[in-house]
């Protein structure tokens, strides 16, 4: 995330966020909490000086789950701090899906690749594409956007965004 980016995320201007991240300034616990937000992260990672090993390993027991509509579930694969990208696993059972609406998260480029099932996904006004095992499409995570399991066999669904989307 650029600094001008993490500002407008974190109601502040991009000169105090330059400061604050060289030492030349500190931050209220208010402006902190804003920050973390923005960044994916919890208050306490902002202080976590320990280095990354340069690897970092999510077992699938241990993948955070995110609310998902009936008969489907969500789970982020990459770990926060999202720093490059944002990866996440989906599974849908027969007739779910991401949603009865199409929806839009940001303006990142985003890859959802069909592992298993086949999966119709909408984007914008575009004809419905359907994609079997192996099928991939691209596209803005600004255009609205819908994945659906019509098929009669459970689909596994693999998505992954760059740079990572704020919201």
């Amino acid at each position: 995330m650029t600094v001008r980016g993490l500002a407008a995320h974190a109601q502040a201007s991009a000169s105090f966020i330059s400061q604050l991240e060289r030492g030349q300034t500190s931050a209220s616990v208010g402006m902190l909490r804003r920050i973390a937000v923005a960044l994916g992260i919890t208050v306490a990672d902002l202080f976590n000086e320990e280095q990354a090993t340069g690897h970092r390993l999510v077992r699938r027991a241990e993948r955070p789950e995110l609310h998902a509509g009936r008969g489907s579930r969500k789970y982020l694969i990459s770990q926060r701090p999202l720093q490059n990208l944002e990866v996440y696993s989906g599974e849908f059972e027969p007739g779910a899906s991401t949603g009865d609406d199409q929806y839009t998260h940001g303006d990142s480029q985003e890859i959802l690749l069909v592992l298993r099932g086949t999966v119709t996904v909408h984007l914008g006004e575009a004809i419905p594409r359907r994609l079997e095992p192996g099928d991939s499409v691209e596209y803005r995570t600004s255009i609205p956007h819908r994945v659906v399991n019509d098929g009669v066999d459970d689909a596994e669904v693999l998505w992954i965004i760059s740079p990572p989307t704020p919201d």
